[in-house]
């Protein structure tokens, strides 16, 4: 994110750094004769210090000083134009030729600037997220850097646990998988492991979305992974995690958009499209993204903060979000592009395969009734994906009221099972009969309903239910966040809280000691003297009480619009506090919820690239103590 009033850029150089620094553009009189002096002798003075391989010296292609641009190394087989991060080799001088130096200034361009501002002449280096520069990395609006080798900058992680990790006590009975399941999943390690032989898997989930969804997305697959570990290393069996793409979810509404920070650091939200409102129903795999994920692509890429990484996150969305592809597919592409190499099963469950092999499962949640007088399952009818009832000998859907027999639903069961689905309820059960699972990682609602779903698994002829467990939960906490908690003590659980609240009492504490004490006194005055005339009043006449006590209100009233306004004009005078503490309610409690419950991974991923999902997974092993 890029500092107001700043232009940044892969050079520092290029006449701009002087003008950020406020160094002058022109050199002295002084220096101009030093310089006509220099030449009648026929040298110039080394741009490196006097104890750097002899005092004065002729400028050469090594004095990294005398460089150009940073991007410029020595060793290296591969172009520079070609790393993130690197200055255009057509701003650099001619290979093996460095520009004329002066005593204190050097080249860039056609401008000089003092050689103090070039990178490489600072006293200590750090490295660039994701490259080999070792130079601060503008993060979060401000040049942040982490000193040491091999640290990438990243935001600050904070591990939110849903509950207490409690893991199956012992394995279950490993078998081999369907291969109709198997073909559902996208190649990969994970799914090799999963067609080797007897297995267990640790599952999770989650209904598709625009750009994978929110945060807690990738925090899903994550977990599977660090719990499946775990448990294979302590039973010495294979265990591979499983995401189970539940494209069969037909909420459009909320699938169709992504939340992100923008520029200035405030949410703005990406729309693919509406669904008209009396559009049917259909599942999300059967939901194209269209033309307008193009413009969605290019929405999101100019709102988003200039960076090294931003084409490769755009570049990683669009190979995933394609005109002709379903929501459903290019979630479930776009999961696997960014986990599958750590051996995450990414498994279309609404592919074809996967649902002739759960369709004769789903029919035997037909017999249960829910609380709500509804079946667990969904058949896809004129109006879309519609719940079934029983209706005697048959079922009708909620909606569009078409009665369906046994028999026929058992033909579309063997004829056109992507049109069959299970409920949220029937669901896990479902996924327990198709895979061995021993543990599903889930969130705070997951967690909630899955012990209701207990008499569906004894309708699948006693289906071992798969124990809940708590995924990871976190927030992202970047360098101004932090910087801003430091100064003024906060812990992040104060930015939740109403708009204003936390910057009004922030002001409030800046008000000078006489006037806080000045208001403070006239607060506990008016309580003392008017609760004195009441009782006064009482003694008089009983009915002036409410009278005094209405006045007392007034005026107590009156000290507090007076305090109001004073930390009004504070507010005016303190513009920027208030402005950060937005920001920063804005970055971890977006539109008043959880980060990870509204922001896209993407949003990030432009600003840190792909050290960030390393070092989540590092975090994530260790809360599951597979690290």
């Amino acid at each position: 994110m890029r500092a107001p009033g700043r232009r940044v850029r892969d050079d520092p150089g290029g006449g701009r750094a002087a003008r950020l620094s406020g160094a002058p553009r022109g050199r002295s009189a002084a220096r101009r004769r030093r310089a006509r002096y220099d030449r009648r002798r026929g040298a110039r003075r080394s741009p490196l210090p006097a104890d750097h391989g002899g005092g004065i010296t002729r400028a050469h292609a090594r004095d990294l000083r005398a460089a150009p641009a940073r991007g410029i190394r020595t060793g290296r087989s591969r172009p520079a134009r070609d790393r993130p991060g690197w200055a255009d080799r057509a701003a650099r001088a001619p290979h093996g030729a460095a520009p004329a130096a002066g005593r204190g200034r050097a080249r860039l361009g056609r401008r000089t600037l003092p050689r103090s501002l070039l990178p490489q002449s600072g006293p200590r280096a750090r490295r660039v997220a994701g490259t080999r520069d070792r130079h601060p990395h503008v993060s979060g609006g401000g040049l942040r850097g982490r000193p040491g080798e091999g640290r990438p900058v990243i935001p600050r992680i904070v591990s939110t646990p849903i509950a207490p990790l409690v893991l199956p006590p012992g394995p279950g009975t490993p078998r081999r998988v369907d291969p109709d399941v198997i073909a559902a999943a996208l190649p990969g390690p994970g799914r090799d492991r999963l067609a080797a032989g007897e297995v267990l898997a640790v599952t999770t989930g989650q209904q598709p979305g625009l750009f994978t969804g929110p945060l807690y997305t990738i925090y899903k697959g994550l977990s599977a992974v660090a719990l499946a570990r775990r448990l294979e290393r302590a039973w010495k069996i294979p265990i591979v995690p499983v995401f189970w793409v539940a494209g069969d979810d037909h909420d459009f509404a909320e699938a169709n958009h992504a939340w992100f920070l923008d520029r200035s650091g405030e949410p703005a939200r990406v729309v693919l499209r509406e669904r008209p409102p009396d559009a049917p129903l259909v599942p999300l795999w059967r939901e194209p993204c269209g033309d307008e994920i193009t413009a969605a692509l290019e929405h999101l890429g100019a709102e988003t903060p200039d960076s090294e990484f931003k084409a490769w996150v755009v570049d990683w969305l669009a190979a995933a979000y394609r005109p002709e592809a379903s929501l459903a597919d290019a979630c479930a592409a776009a999961l696997h592009a960014l986990l599958g190499a750590r051996g995450l099963v990414v498994l279309r469950a609404h592919a074809r395969e996967a649902k002739r092999a759960a369709a004769p499962w789903i029919l035997k949640g037909l017999p249960v009734t829910l609380p709500d007088g509804h079946t667990p399952v969904l058949v896809e009818a004129t109006q879309g994906r519609d719940r079934l009832r029983a209706a005697g000998d048959a079922f009708v859907t909620r909606r569009s009221g078409e009665r369906f027999t046994r028999v026929e639903l058992e033909r579309i069961a063997a004829q056109e099972p992507e049109r069959l689905s299970p409920n949220v309820l029937l669901r896990p059960a479902v996924e327990a009969a198709l895979l061995p699972t021993v543990a599903y990682a889930g969130g705070p609602a997951e967690l909630g309903y899955l012990p209701d779903a207990e008499p569906l698994y004894r309708a699948l002829n006693g289906v071992a239910r798969q124990m809940a467990v708590p995924r990871w939960s976190g927030v992202l906490v970047d360098a101004r966040v932090d910087k801003l908690l430091e100064r003024h003590r906060l812990s992040l659980a104060e930015l939740n809280g109403a708009p204003g609240e936390l910057e009004a009492r922030l002001v409030r504490e800046t008000l000078p000691p006489e006037t806080a004490r000045a208001l403070a006194e006239l607060r506990e005055a008016l309580q003392r003297h008017y609760a004195r005339l009441a009782a006064e009043a009482k003694g008089l006449d009983a009915t002036l009480e409410r009278t005094v006590i209405s006045a007392r209100n007034a005026a107590v009233a009156g000290a507090q619009e007076i305090e109001r306004k004073l930390v009004a004009s504070l507010k005016r005078e303190h513009d920027t506090l208030v402005r950060q503490v937005a920001r920063a309610r804005a970055a971890v409690y977006p539109r008043g919820e959880p980060q990870e419950r509204v922001l896209t991974p993407a949003s990030f991923l432009v600003r840190y690239g792909p050290d960030l999902v390393d070092a989540l997974a590092e975090e994530v092993a260790r809360w599951a103590g597979a690290s």
